[in-house]
């Protein structure tokens, strides 16, 4: 069992390891005589430049953490526009060619929703390559009817034979 895919088991070991630590941290100095004045002083510097690093520690990582989640935002965003241009654009593909890949741009997309869903190394492994498959089936269904369409608007003399 991969102990990151358990957000929850993580925050209660985590805080567990934490209590344990400030309880022998408490029990250490206890035992340890208190601080003169002088060392006080000095205690006090290097604890305010360790708490300054830890809060900017953490304002990087919450700064990371927010453009990652942005930047995937941005990219689904970005794929279910290109997926729903493409559905659009199979209107200029004959009725055949049309159907089939309009059928295949949905179970493209059930196949995506599974991708960003599923943690489980071997689904996504499936996944991944049901979606390659799906990719090449939509570009072979896509490829003669743009083959068609360049040679009405170019002309069968330009374009190489197939």
């Amino acid at each position: 069992m991969n102990l990151m895919n358990s957000p929850l088991l993580v925050l209660a070991l985590s805080f567990l390891v934490l209590s344990l630590a400030v309880e022998i941290g408490d029990t250490l100095r206890k035992r340890v005589s208190s601080l003169r004045e002088e060392e006080r002083a000095d205690f006090g510097i290097v604890l305010s430049a360790t708490l300054t690093l830890l809060g900017l520690l953490i304002g990087f990582s919450f700064s990371m953490a927010v453009s990652r989640y942005d930047q995937r935002k941005n990219l689904e965003e970005a794929e279910a526009n290109a997926i729903g241009t493409e559905y659009v654009r199979a209107d200029l593909l004959p009725t055949g060619d049309a159907t089939r890949v309009r059928e295949l741009l949905k179970k493209y997309v059930d196949q995506r929703l599974l991708f960003y869903t599923t943690r489980n190394q071997q689904e996504l492994a499936k996944i991944n390559g049901d979606t390659a498959e799906l990719q090449n089936g939509l570009w072979s269904s896509v490829l003669p009817g743009a083959a068609a369409l360049m040679r009405l608007w170019i002309g069968p003399t330009t374009l190489k034979s197939e």
